[in-house]
């Protein structure tokens, strides 16, 4: 979308403007310098790269997790277990993306020993956007995967009610011109965090995303936080993954499986890595990953000519795009987010001019 043609009420902001509005933000919730530093980072990395549900607009959920006691804002993420190529990360109950973060490291530390790695996060809230860390094992040579399991919002193929989480996976693996390619799906037919940007800007979202209160189809994104449920992607298919991801991301951490009565809260991450240079020669992969790139979108676009992108490659040009122009954001966005600052003594941010 380009400047002229948003919606009116969207504002647009440079990207350091809203790294200082959530850093400031965090702080004053009692977050330690350093950890509102790299949860404001990773929020406003979602805005650049286009997924807003996982951007500034997360300090609306964030505020009161820290005032009920789920999130513990100055609690640091620590290695507690480290067995050969596997880690355990205990997240402490404290912001999510500093706990991945760690995780994503040592998965890279770990790869590098012993050519793959298995790193588990327990104890730890909402991790933010898994793409976020795939990406960075992609960077860093690797193959990588990402899992994670959240509190039940979803209903399994064939009923209405809430069970599942949005249980979202990632895959990472470098290859395109334009950096790592990058796979990042909630198991939903639609992230909760999107009907939270949809349902602020007086949106409504496509037939066949969400049901009511009374397992009816709707399209208003209010009915889903008045008890209605997501539905998953793909019926069957989109539910069998998430069921297999509860066992992941629930069970291997000790999180607990999302309709259970003993299930933790938080997402119960697992990251997977992968020397690339322990199974094949590394610059012959560089070497073919970037040529079956070039090949499927010059054979895919077909006889109509249409235009073929490859995963990742639409968050990089958005991510261009709005360094150079500014993160739009809606105005009831922007209300949600005054709601938690504006008490807080934070300035709100200059726009982009």
């Amino acid at each position: 979308m380009t400047i002229g043609s948003e919606l009116a009420g969207v504002r647009r902001f440079p990207a350091d403007e809203l790294v200082t509005l959530a850093d400031q933000a965090l702080t004053a919730l009692g977050a330690p310098a350093d950890i509102a530093g790299q949860v404001a980072r990773s929020l406003v990395l979602s805005n650049l790269v286009g997924h807003d549900s996982h951007g500034v607009i997360r300090l609306a959920q964030y505020a009161p997790w820290i005032a009920d006691g789920q999130i513990r804002p100055a609690a640091p993420a620590v290695i507690t277990r480290r067995e050969r190529a596997a880690a355990v990360v205990d997240g402490g109950w404290g912001f999510g993306q500093p706990a991945a973060q760690l995780a994503t490291g040592l998965a890279v530390e770990l790869a590098g020993e012993h050519s793959v790695a298995a790193v588990t996060i327990r104890d730890c809230n909402h991790v933010g956007r898994l793409g976020e860390y795939v990406a960075e094992l992609a960077r860093s040579g690797l193959m990588g995967l990402a899992f994670c399991n959240s509190g039940a919002v979803v209903a399994p193929f064939g009923g209405t009610g809430r069970a599942l989480g949005t249980n979202p996976f990632a895959w990472g693996a470098p290859g395109a011109a334009y950096g790592p390619l990058v796979l990042d799906f909630s198991t939903a037919g639609v992230a909760e965090g999107k009907l939270r940007v949809a349902g602020a800007e007086g949106r409504d979202v496509p037939a066949g995303l969400i049901v009511d209160s009374r397992g009816q189809p709707t399209t208003h994104p209010a009915d889903f936080f008045a008890g209605g449920a997501l539905l998953p992607f793909g019926g069957h298919k989109g539910s069998g993954m998430s069921i297999i991801i509860e066992l992941l991301g629930g069970l291997l951490t000790g999180m607990g499986t999302a309709p259970t009565p003993d299930y933790a809260g938080g997402n119960g991450t697992v990251l997977l890595a992968m020397s690339i240079g322990a199974f094949t020669d590394e610059d012959s992969y560089r070497d073919e990953a970037m040529r079956f790139c070039a090949q499927l979108v010059a054979a895919g676009a077909g006889p109509s000519g249409g235009h073929v992108l490859l995963p990742g490659e639409l968050e990089s040009r958005t991510r261009q795009q709005r360094l150079n122009q500014g993160i739009p954001v809606g105005e009831g966005v922007l209300d949600l987010i005054y709601t938690i600052t504006d008490p807080l003594g934070v300035p709100r941010p200059e726009p982009a001019r």
